[in-house]
């Protein structure tokens, strides 16, 4: 699955988008839309720049979101955890209960996990619990658009011949 503009504009509201160089929360260069990978302080770009960084560095966390959930998701479903793994990192995501319950079909109490990761250095913060919450609430808006992660179908094949 591929983000749609819903999720592209979740990410784009919450990370703001500058294009100077500045230290993040966690001290590290950043550009952009939360962008990492190479930037220097001092360093500028353009909005087109920090738009194909963007579309660069989604890519990056949909492979992620494609490969850890197993079962099939809603499009905003997709979208609201390629958001919380975009910001902060497939990791958390892997080792989260957030993922446990997903891939469990425990949409409700997945939901409810988003707002576990609220906290920076042990401390809530409240632009964290507004994306968690954001995060959360796309997360339960339905849509008619149910798409399999890659591989559901040879998944449910070697299913289908295991079983008879």
């Amino acid at each position: 699955m591929r983000t749609s503009q819903d999720g592209i504009d979740l990410i784009k509201g919450f990370e703001g988008c500058r294009c100077a160089a500045y230290h993040d929360s966690n001290g590290v260069p950043t550009i952009g839309y939360g962008h990492t990978a190479g930037v220097a302080m001092g360093m500028r770009i353009l909005q087109e720049q920090a738009d194909k960084y963007l579309a660069d560095d989604l890519q990056e966390f949909e492979r992620y979101v494609n490969k850890y959930v197993t079962i099939p998701l809603t499009q905003h479903q997709f979208d609201a955890l390629v958001s919380f793994t975009y910001n902060l990192g497939p990791g958390t995501l892997f080792h989260s209960f957030l993922l446990t319950n997903v891939n469990a079909g425990f949409f409700g109490k997945a939901a409810e996990n988003f707002l576990d990761y609220d906290h920076a250095g042990g401390v809530q913060v409240v632009g964290l619990t507004r994306r968690r919450q954001a995060e959360s609430d796309l997360f339960l808006t339905p849509d008619d658009s149910v798409a399999r992660p890659p591989g559901m179908a040879t998944k449910i094949k070697r299913w289908f011949k295991t079983s008879t």
